[in-house]
């Protein structure tokens, strides 16, 4: 590849890369590792990825684990390694290593995040980070006989200490430990610290950094993704999931059942999955979504009350073009809803145009009290996909107010002739509205990351 070749390939990328950079500033996410990955001789890699995430505005909290480290000092010891149903049974002297281990990774990763981003411009601009008795734990106690000693399961996480590191832009890191108010120490599982502290913050993502444990469907394809349905489906299923696989997808649909809008599954081995599936059209992981239980779903006769609820208000702003309860009725087929407790909270509509290969997106609204958490994307996602089904190939649309919301979506500027000739009869020149398009084909399946 020569020069210029690597220059316009840089600049597509970038470009792609874009609106995804800006819809995930200010965002929380908190990320999830096993010791293993620490022990890696990568994982100064990984640590570059978490800086890069930091210097990009995003609010992060990375949730360590230590197995591997634990293991190698009760080994050096001459203890036992007892585990029980996939945990740890922490004993007196087993307890001693978790200690030791968590103290020697929570302290790597702090060095490594001191360096900021190596052989860059910013290298040794230092990166807060903030660590502490942030979780307070309990004994998980006696389970079918067993006693679990000081393996414990998180009480509470201390959600509001932890956002004012966060709103100090500071990394917050939390170790496989928890505390009890009278002081005693518990051993915890990383999975569940991420998920606890996730639903605690609404979180914005939770990620699960794994060793190769994504989900794969019936002919042992990785699953790109699936909403909570479709997870409890696969865990309830006949289909052998390895016992790492299965905890993570379980702690996946309870995040999502906890106000985590989005769960991705990466595997380690992949070199820089994270930025990959943060900031890229098709991601690379596995994404488990809370979608489908706020009701994202076809519309019927029953929702024209509360889609001309949603929209009278827009319509009233100029934002959206009036619509009468018989014009609604007549063309509810081409709508879609987001439902949250019985209201209509967003919706949009799909028209495509006969014998033209177009279609228009349009009325695409979301309440007020629950916009900027990724419904709007959902919806459009949504749309895309019904269009791509039945062979649209450009989806346009007009607007008067959110012309940047769509540019930054992968739409295009055009203009009236863009429109197919019924809909350019029809161009109100009152409104002016902008015109907006956007080629479908195989893109229409992929997913924002």
């Amino acid at each position: 590849m020569n020069s210029d070749q690597a220059n316009r390939q840089f600049i597509s990328d970038f470009r792609q890369a874009a609106p995804y950079i800006h819809a995930h500033r200010g965002s929380t996410v908190v990320l999830a590792f096993g010791g293993e990955a620490v022990a890696d001789e990568s994982f100064p890699d990984l640590v570059h990825d978490i800086a890069l995430l930091h210097s990009l505005g995003i609010r992060l909290v990375l949730v360590h684990g230590a197995r591997p480290q634990i293991e190698h000092k009760l080994k050096a010891s001459g203890a036992q390694l007892e585990y029980a149903n996939g945990l740890r049974i922490t004993d007196d002297a087993a307890l001693v290593c978790v200690k030791e281990a968590a103290g020697s990774v929570r302290v790597e990763v702090e060095a490594l995040l001191s360096m900021g981003l190596a052989n860059t411009p910013m290298s040794g601009a230092r990166i807060g980070v903030s660590s502490g008795n942030f979780v307070t734990a309990r004994p998980l106690g006696v389970v079918e006989g067993i006693d679990y000693c000081h393996t414990g399961e998180v009480r509470r996480v201390d959600s509001k200490a932890i956002q004012q590191h966060l709103d100090g832009r500071r990394i917050v890191l939390l170790s496989p430990i928890g505390y009890s108010p009278t002081g005693e120490i518990f051993n915890l599982s990383v999975g569940e610290i991420a998920t606890q502290a996730a639903a605690a913050l609404n979180a914005d993502k939770l990620i699960f950094i794994t060793e190769g444990n994504r989900p794969r469907n019936g002919r042992r394809q990785m699953i790109s993704k699936m909403d909570i349905n479709e997870a409890n489906a696969l865990l309830g299923g006949k289909r052998q999931l390895d016992e790492t696989t299965r905890q993570i997808l379980g702690y996946a649909v309870q995040a999502c059942q906890h106000n985590v809008r989005r769960v991705h599954i990466l595997d380690r081995a992949v070199n820089g999955a994270l930025l990959l599936e943060l900031f890229t059209r098709d991601g690379h992981g596995t994404l488990v979504t809370a979608d489908v239980y706020e009701g994202l779903r076809e519309a019927t006769i029953e929702d024209v009350g509360g889609i001309l609820e949603l929209i009278k208000p827009l319509e009233q702003e100029g934002v959206l073009v009036r619509r009468s309860r018989e014009r609604l009725e007549i063309e509810i087929n081409h709508f879609v809803v987001i439902e949250r407790d019985g209201t209509i909270i967003a919706c949009a509509a799909l028209y495509p145009f006969a014998m033209d290969g177009h279609a228009e997106l349009a009325c695409l609204a979301v309440h007020k009290d629950y916009r900027n958490a990724g419904r709007g994307d959902a919806l459009l996602q949504y749309i895309e996909q019904r269009a791509a089904r039945i062979g649209i190939r450009r989806l346009v649309v007009l607007t008067t107010r959110t012309a940047h919301w769509f540019l930054e979506r992968g739409f295009q500027a055009g203009n009236k002739s863009d429109l197919p000739a019924s809909k350019q009869a029809l161009y109100n020149y009152r409104r002016n509205s902008k015109v907006f398009y956007k080629l479908l084909g195989e893109e229409s399946a992929s997913r924002p990351g």
